[in-house]
């Protein structure tokens, strides 16, 4: 994790596949995708170059309800993304907020460690899921 939350781990499959694969672990996991948003499509329709780009919006909307009942403004961070691009080297990344900083940014206290800690764990299984297995 970097300073500003953000976690980046490289997907051994390139950003089409690496979609898929969220997606597809997302839903079994029993987690809804709300939306899934194409970046270099939107560019590609007013002429602008951007290489491979999705975002995942996603979440479980009783955990975030928890979350956001303790401080609403967490409302800003959720629900979860995940952003599969391919960086200048071909290789396709899966960044994301590190669901511990998103408490921290929102002063979230230890009635809703729980789900933090769960939420947070299944973030990050979902990554090495997409990008590794």
């Amino acid at each position: 994790m970097d300073q500003q939350g953000l976690v980046t781990v490289p997907s051994k499959w390139p950003v089409d596949t690496t979609v898929e694969r969220l997606e597809q672990a997302i839903t079994a996991a029993g987690l809804v995708v709300f939306a899934r948003v194409d970046h270099a499509r939107n560019a590609r329709e007013v002429d602008l170059p951007l290489r491979p780009t999705f975002l995942l919006i996603f979440g479980n909307p009783r955990g975030g309800t928890l979350l956001m009942q303790e401080n609403q403004v967490a409302g800003l961070d959720l629900p979860l993304k995940f952003l599969v691009w391919e960086d200048e080297h071909g290789q396709a990344q899966v960044t994301y907020n590190e669901v511990g900083w998103i408490a921290q940014r929102h002063g979230l206290s230890a009635e809703t460690a729980g789900v933090v800690s769960a939420t947070a764990s299944a973030v990050e299984d979902l990554a090495r899921h997409a990008t590794q297995d």
